[in-house]
């Protein structure tokens, strides 16, 4: 078995499943410790991107800064497939965004747990909306419509046709059933993105791994129109 320190629990390769760290020391002599914590049900998160990269990188941070993900985007790709690890080497995939369908920058992409290989949720980005302000539909892991990712109009029109509008931050909202539950703000920087995930108000039996998938996505798909 394998200590994930992220879920402080172990995984097992041979069943492919967590187990808690009492479980486990009963049948594989691992030590005992402290009940895990929830990585993916927290209520702030950071996502900074990584400066003089090749490719786009980004970390995923809690609110005091400590690292809890490392995602990389692929350099050559026919659709995006991008990965979200432990940490910088890659010693462990924790989940991934796979995209759907063939077009580069509109459709849907499936958030994927990678112990169990099970979805738990989609995000998909609409055209015609996306032109002006940024915008993103938010699906359940049956593919249900359950809410959206939005920018406001005057903000995103702002950013993408007056002079210097690429320098106006991108503030978008989550909202669950027509109810706003979080907020993605992008903090303004000259080199470098961060986004902060302020989702406090979300229900706790939403996974943040589809609204960490959107920030990581907006980055890495939207901003690079932009340049």
């Amino acid at each position: 078995m394998t200590w994930v320190e992220q879920y402080r629990q172990w995984y097992c390769y041979t069943c492919k499943e967590y187990r808690p760290p009492a479980q486990a020391a009963a049948s594989a002599g691992a030590p005992v410790a402290a009940a895990p914590g929830s990585l993916w049900f927290q209520n702030f998160y950071r996502v900074r991107k990584k400066v003089l990269a090749l490719t786009d990188q980004y970390w995923v941070e809690d609110h005091q800064g400590n690292k809890l993900a490392f995602s990389k985007q692929k350099m050559f790709r026919i659709k995006e497939d991008i990965r979200v690890f432990s940490d910088e080497g890659q010693s462990y995939e924790l989940f991934r965004v796979r995209q759907m369908n063939w077009t580069n920058t509109w459709g849907q992409f499936a958030v994927i747990d990678t112990a169990s290989n099970q979805v738990v949720g989609y995000v998909g980005r609409k055209a015609l909306k996306s032109m002006f302000a940024s915008s993103w539909e938010v699906y359940d892991a049956a593919n249900r419509l359950i809410g959206k990712v939005e920018e406001g109009a005057g903000r995103g029109l702002a950013r993408r046709f007056l002079p210097g509008g690429s320098l106006v931050p991108q503030k978008v909202t989550l909202s669950l059933n027509g109810h706003p539950v979080a907020e993605i703000n992008q903090q303004f920087k000259v080199i470098g993105d961060i986004w902060e995930i302020n989702c406090q108000w979300t229900p706790p039996q939403f996974d943040r791994r589809v609204l960490l998938s959107t920030a990581i996505l907006m980055g890495m798909i939207e901003r690079q129109q932009q340049r």
